[in-house]
Order: structure tokens, then sequence, then C-alpha cells
């Protein structure tokens, strides 16, 4: 049961990001112990930019992929939280992308 909410609720925020089109997507994966991000254009299939670290330091995971977007010239993207609640440490990598210097 709780998979299937977690499916859902990706597939939710899926749709709702691939409406936004010409945007480059922010992804988020979280595992028990590190969390992963990278910057994806599903056009061409690529991963533009990534980079993931513990758990314990999301906000600076989130503020060392902006850093590393801006120098590839990249600075509006959308975020993809996969199936995660928008909360603890999926928010901490979304502001510290925004104190990056990242839109969305």
């Amino acid at each position: 049961m709780k998979i299937d909410r977690n499916i859902r609720r990706k597939r939710k925020v899926r749709a709702k990001v691939k409406k936004q089109k010409n945007m480059l997507r922010l992804s988020v994966f979280r595992s028990n112990k590190y969390i992963y991000t990278q910057v994806i254009d599903d056009f061409k299939g690529v991963t533009l930019v990534s980079f993931s670290g513990a758990i314990s330091t999301a906000a600076f995971v989130g503020e060392e992929l902006a850093k590393k977007a801006l120098k590839k010239g990249i600075s509006e993207v959308v975020f993809d939280r996969g199936g995660y609640r928008y909360h603890g440490i999926v928010k901490a990598v979304a502001d510290g992308a925004r104190k990056g210097g990242l839109k969305f």
C-alpha cells in the first residue's frame, strides 16, 4: 500500500513537471544514507549536472548543484521531488538550490 501511494504521487508530480515544456528538470532521489540530485534535459535524454552527498548535508548538496549548474549556464529549472513529500530533506535541497542561484 505504501509503495502504491508513493508511485501514484510520483506519477502526479512527473505529469505536472512534463507539462512545463522547454524546461530542464531538477530531480531528487533520496536513499536512507544519501541524497542524489541531477539536472536533466528530458528532450535529449541527458543528465547535464549531478551532485550527491550525505542526507545530513542536504542543503549543501542543493547549493553545490546550483553552483555547477550556473557554471554550465543553467539558471532556471523545474523541481521534480520524485514521490517524496516537500518536507525536511527534500525541502532543504530545494532551499539550498535556491540559495545557490537556481530559479524554480
